[in-house]
């Protein structure tokens, strides 16, 4: 009947467009091309010189997506023809993410693109908008652990890398009292800022300094430590060192002393009482009569009464 006629040339008609709709499509997409979506959603975060570019993940169920990541720096764009150099842990890798932090070299706007694949079906690149530039990265004051070693105040700070200084403020807490500032270049060694009083608090904060970008992060919150009971080891030193010059001048004088007393004990000095002493010249004692000598005599016995009271 003419109305089924028409129909089957309508449904024939509508094959013929399909096929040649088909046919175009595949003339029009070269072998390696396919129609795989391109990741969207490009951007980079960075925080103290460490540059993270992530994107959203291309969904195809059951299969394995991966992805290459390129960038183009300044000399790349200028003198090398805007020439597009893989990224050096990126291509490829499969998660959405790229650490392109050893790829940033210098502090020129970078253009970064990334695309996915899967078996010989790739994507379109998506290229970041606008351009990285790492003096835009995020500094953020270091970890730091402050701590008493005797009467020293000791510093460790957090490694951030080689591109890092540290500018370490600290102050003994008291009203009026000085800033110190002090440049730490070593990380995550201890390091001495200075020997603290007893009894006394000390305060410190620090900020990070990186040359090549010319920026400062904020400072730390204030740490302080005190040094608690030390003054006592201080008053036993004191004493310590007045007793042993004590013992310096004691020592001496109890030795004289006893040397004197065991001199004068063992090997004493006797001296005769005057009554034993001969006064006259012994001619004169010759010369006496013998009518003189009981007198003499007599005389020479009661001068002993004094001796024996001394006895």
């Amino acid at each position: 009947c003419p109305s089924c006629l028409r129909g089957l040339q309508s449904a024939w008609s509508g094959v013929y467009h399909l096929a040649w709709l088909s046919a175009c499509l595949t003339t029009s997409i070269p072998d390696g091309v396919a129609i795989l979506p391109a990741p969207q959603n490009l951007s980079v975060q960075s925080t103290n010189m460490k540059h993270l570019l992530t994107w959203s993940p291309v969904m195809v169920p059951g299969e394995i997506i991966y992805y290459f990541v390129e960038y183009q720096g300044e000399y790349e764009s200028l003198y090398m023809s805007h020439v597009w150099i893989p990224s050096s842990w990126c291509s490829p890798t499969k998660g959405p993410e790229c650490d392109i932090t050893d790829d940033i070299t210098a502090t020129v706007p970078y253009n970064l693109r990334v695309r996915a694949t899967q078996g010989s079906e790739t994507s379109a690149w998506s290229t970041l908008k606008p351009p990285f530039n790492r003096n835009s990265t995020i500094l953020t004051p270091p970890g730091m652990d402050v701590t008493k070693d005797g009467f020293h105040l000791v510093i460790k700070l957090e490694d951030l890398g080689s591109q890092f200084e540290f500018l370490v403020a600290y102050w003994r807490r008291e009203p009026g009292a000085k800033e110190h500032v002090k440049v730490v270049r070593s990380r995550g060694i201890p390091v001495h800022l200075e020997t603290m009083e007893p009894g006394a608090a000390y305060c410190v904060k620090v900020q990070t300094f990186v040359k090549a970008i010319g920026r400062h992060s904020p400072f730390s919150q204030a740490e302080c430590v005190k040094v608690q009971g030390e003054t006592l080891p201080l008053a036993l030193a004191l004493f310590g060192f007045v007793g042993f010059m004590l013992i310096l001048v004691v020592v001496p004088l109890s030795i004289w002393k006893m040397g004197r007393l065991l001199r004068h004990s063992c090997c004493p000095v006797v001296v005769l009482p005057d009554t034993l002493k001969i006064t006259n010249s012994p001619q004169k004692l010759i010369s006496c009569r013998r009518e003189e000598v009981e007198a003499c005599a007599t005389a020479m016995l009661s001068s002993e009464e004094p001796f024996r009271t001394w006895i």
